[in-house]
C-alpha cells in the first residue's frame, strides 16, 4: 500500500470490515489518491482487524467506529465503500449520498427492489451535484470483457443471437455456517444466482442488451440448513430477440470456472476463468467460413489482446492480495471523481441486473415464465421465493 498523500487525496471510509472489506482496502491501497481514514463495523474486533491489515500494510492506520454516522462525525470521508451484508446495502446507500459523499456498493446491490426506485432517484440527484454513485462490477473491466464489449458495439459478431453463461463453482457447508446471514433471503437475497453468479448476469446484460423475459427453476441439493438455493438454470429473452441459456451452482465439486460464451451471426466469444479463451470475427467482405462453418477454428483471441493495452487478467492471483478486478474499477471511479462523469457501472446497471435476478427467484417459485418488466414495476413484490423442490438425498455405498 503507499502512504504518499496529497491535498487531493480522497478519504475513503469501508463500511463492513470482512473478506470483501479487505479485498477493497487491498485496491484502494494501490492508488496513492486514496487514504484510508475510517473504518465502519457492529464488530469492533473486525474493524480492529482490518485497521492492522492497512497499518502493516505500511499505510497510516484509519479510526473505527460504529456506524457511518460516527464515522462522518469523527473522520474526514469523501469516498464510502459498502462492504456489508447484502441487505444493508441501499439503506447504507442512501444515508452515504444524504451526506453528500461518493459511494461504492459491492455486488449486489441490494437483496430485493423494495427501495430501487428510491436508490436511483437519490443517485440521479446526487450525480447532478457531482457525486458518483457505483456498483461493483469489476469483471467489465477485464481485458476479456473489454475487447468482447468493443467488438459488438462495433458490429463485429454481426447480430448476436445467443449466450450461455455458467457459473460453476464450491461452496462447502462450512462457508455457509460460516455467518448467520450467509445462505438467507433476508441478507444474502439468494444463493448461487445472487451471491455468486450476479457478476456474470451483469455482463450477460452488458453483452446482450435489455432483457424482456427469463423462465427459470432453482433447487437446493448439496447443502443443509441453508434457505436459498446452490442450483439454478434460467432462460432469458432479450429485446434484441437474442436468448441465452443462464446457469448457477455452488455444488460443483471441486469448483470449476465461469464461462460466457456470445454467439452472433458473424462472430463469437468466449471468455472462461475471466480470460478469452476464443474469439473469432469474420470479415464482412470475406469469406462466410463455408456451409459448415469452422468449428472452434480461426481463433483471435491472441491478436485481439495484443491490442489491448494491459495482460489479461492472472486468476491465480490472491484476490485478498491483488484484487485485479477491482483495482480496475476503481481507476474508473477516480477517473470519475476526478472528471465529473459517471461512474462506468451506474446504480441504473446495478438495478437491471438485480431485476434479472429477481426475476429468475419469482419465475422459479411460481413455476411459470416472468417478465422482467413486471418485477422492476413491483407487480411481485409480494412474492415469497424459495429455493424449489429440490433437496439434499442420503447417497450410500
Amino acid at each position: 500500500m503507499s502512504t504518499e498523500t496529497n491535498q487531493s487525496t480522497i478519504k475513503v471510509a469501508i463500511a463492513g470490515c470482512g473478506t470483501i472489506g479487505r479485498t477493497h482496502a487491498a485496491a484502494v491501497g494501490e492508488f496513492p489518491e486514496l487514504r484510508v481514514t475510517a473504518l465502519v463495523d457492529e464488530i469492533p474486533e473486525a474493524a480492529a482487524g482490518l485497521a492492522q491489515y492497512i497499518e502493516d500494510s505500511g499505510a497510516t492506520r484509519p479510526a473505527t467506529f460504529n456506524s457511518l454516522k460516527e464515522a462522518f462525525a469523527g473522520a474526514d470521508v469523501d469516498l464510502v465503500i459498502i462492504a456489508t451484508p447484502s441487505g444493508m446495502h441501499i439503506e447504507q446507500a442512501l444515508e452515504v449520498l444524504e451526506a453528500g459523499k461518493h459511494v461504492v456498493i459491492e455486488k449486489p446491490l441490494d437483496v430485493n427492489l423494495d427501495r430501487a426506485d428510491e436508490i436511483l432517484a437519490a443517485a440521479k440527484a446526487a450525480e447532478a451535484k457531482g457525486l458518483v454513485a457505483s456498483v461493483i462490477s469489476q469483471h467489465r473491466f477485464d481485458p476479456a470483457s473489454v475487447v468482447v464489449d468493443q467488438a459488438r458495439r462495433a458490429g463485429r459478431f454481426g447480430r448476436l443471437t445467443s449466450a450461455i453463461a455458467s457459473v460453476s463453482w464450491y461452496r462447502s457447508q462450512g462457508y455457509y455456517d460460516s455467518g448467520a446471514w450467509r445462505g438467507t433471503w433476508a441478507m444474502d437475497g439468494g444463493g448461487a444466482v445472487m451471491n455468486q453468479g450476479v457478476h456474470t448476469v451483469d455482463l450477460l446484460l452488458w453483452f446482450l442488451g435489455r432483457p424482456i423475459e427469463i423462465s427459470a427453476r432453482t433447487a437446493l441439493l448439496a447443502h443443509t440448513d441453508v434457505e436459498v438455493e446452490d442450483t439454478a438454470v434460467a432462460t432469458v429473452t432479450f429485446e434484441s430477440g437474442a436468448l441465452a441459456v443462464l446457469h448457477a451452482t455452488t455444488a460443483a465439486y471441486p469448483g470449476l470456472t465461469v464461462r460466457l460464451q456470445v454467439m452472433g451471426s458473424k462472430g463469437s466469444a468466449v471468455i472462461d476463468n475471466d480470460n478469452l479463451e476464443y474469439f473469432h470475427a469474420g470479415d464482412p467482405k470475406g469469406p462466410d467460413g463455408g456451409p459448415m462453418g469452422i468449428r472452434g477454428g480461426g481463433n483471435q483471441a491472441e491478436e485481439e489482446l495484443a491490442k489491448f493495452p494491459e495482460a489479461p487478467l492472472d486468476s491465480n492471483l490472491d484476490p485478498t492480495v491483488y484484487p485485479a478486478g477491482h483495482i480496475r474499477q476503481y481507476r474508473d471511479v477516480l477517473e470519475a471523481i476526478r472528471s465529473g462523469r459517471p461512474a462506468g457501472v451506474r446504480i441504473e446497471d446495478a438495478v437491471t441486473a438485480l431485476g434479472t435476478v429477481r426475476a429468475l427467484y419469482v419465475s422459479a417459485t411460481l413455476g411459470k415464465p416472468v417478465l422482467i418488466a413486471d418485477v422492476l414495476a413491483g407487480k411481485y413484490n409480494d412474492v415469497q421465493v424459495r429455493a424449489g423442490n429440490g433437496h439434499l438425498e442420503e447417497v450410500t455405498a
